[in-house]
């Protein structure tokens, strides 16, 4: 008689599967790919495909001559890990250092741990803060956006939002000032800025999170939460000092704010499972990226803040469990 093999809970009965979530999650990034292919050219499309080839060629090789395992590069996982490490890069990053990257994402951050699903830490984000911790100049160096740009590495390029109200504000100039030297925020909305080839645009980022929460690939929670207490922090800080600190809406608008809180913050194996852990973890994750984009060092936060709390998600697990089926609800 044959035996049944019953893996860990939670356990649900779904016509989904995990191909068929992570091909929802690459679909959802298609407006955001189309709108860096339109500012960044051709440079963006290099970019992203050497990242995804080189995650999935790193994945077969560890799972094919070191783990051993079952092959799981069809799935979609390394193909999400490729293109989100590519979002979180400039479009002009030397190719050979985007491998490096795609190496310590896949073998460093997923494959150490035993791969799909058992990962702590988001990849991408593990292979961007080695990137910008190993390679600072060439991770801090955005092309301007340039319509259907044909060159690959002999861009214009300038700082990013982030980076002129960081620096201006650290000379004592005024907010309202250097926000005048900025696009303004209907380009922030639609992308004409410059920074990481997939992070710009506001609106493409928020179509793909619909399209997941209309798919239930993502709950609100991890988003709204995040999101929410970014804007709610920052915006006490603004009306004590308007001239000092940004307002919310710039904030929701520049950065990797939006890449991280509807695409990396909400990854299945590096976030809580119950609601209140999620919200817990959103909140944990605005709250840090405000803190390290008004007070630290960096003008962004946000690759920082998730990794920080994927940390804690074990203990946020722990303390948030959801009851089990059939246990006693004691009244009073």
């Amino acid at each position: 008689m044959g035996k049944l093999t019953v893996s860990g809970s939670p356990h649900f009965h779904t016509e989904e599967s995990v191909s068929k979530i992570m091909y929802g999650v690459i679909f959802s990034l298609i407006p955001a790919m189309l709108v860096s292919f339109y500012f960044f050219g051709l440079a963006a499309i290099v970019v992203t495909l050497t990242a995804v080839v080189s995650c999935m060629a790193f994945e077969y090789l560890i799972q094919k001559y070191l783990i051993r395992g079952p092959l799981t590069i069809f799935y979609g996982s390394a193909i999400i890990t490729g293109v989100l490490l590519a979002f979180n890069v400039p479009a002009n990053l030397p190719l050979g250092i985007l491998v490096i990257g795609s190496a310590v994402a896949i073998g460093m951050g997923k494959m150490t741990f035993g791969g799909l699903g058992k990962n702590p830490f988001n990849p991408a984000l593990v292979g961007r803060v080695f990137l910008m911790i190993s390679f600072p100049v060439q991770m801090t160096t955005y092309p301007r956006p340039t319509a259907f740009s044909t060159q690959l590495t002999d861009a214009v390029t300038g700082p990013t939002p982030l980076t002129v109200i960081k620096d201006g504000l650290s000379r004592g100039e005024k907010f309202a000032d250097l926000l005048a030297q900025l696009p303004d925020y209907s380009n922030l909305l639609l992308g004409n800025i410059g920074g990481s080839v997939g992070e710009v645009s506001a609106i493409a980022l928020l179509l793909g999170g619909l399209y997941m929460l209309i798919r239930k690939i993502i709950s609100w929670h991890i988003p709204m939460a995040y999101l929410g207490s970014a804007a709610v922090f920052s915006g006490i800080f603004w009306l004590i000092s308007p001239e000092t600190y940004p307002d919310p809406v710039f904030h929701l608008l520049t950065g990797g704010l939006m890449l991280g809180a509807l695409y990396m913050a909400t990854d299945y194996s590096t976030s809580p499972m119950a609601p209140r852990g999620m919200i817990v973890f959103g909140v944990g994750c605005g709250l840090l990226t405000m803190i390290i984009r008004l007070f630290g060092a960096y003008p962004e936060g946000v690759a920082f803040s998730i990794l920080i709390m994927n940390a804690f998600v074990p203990l946020i697990n722990k303390g948030f469990k959801p009851k089990r089926f059939g246990e006693e609800i004691k009244n009073g």
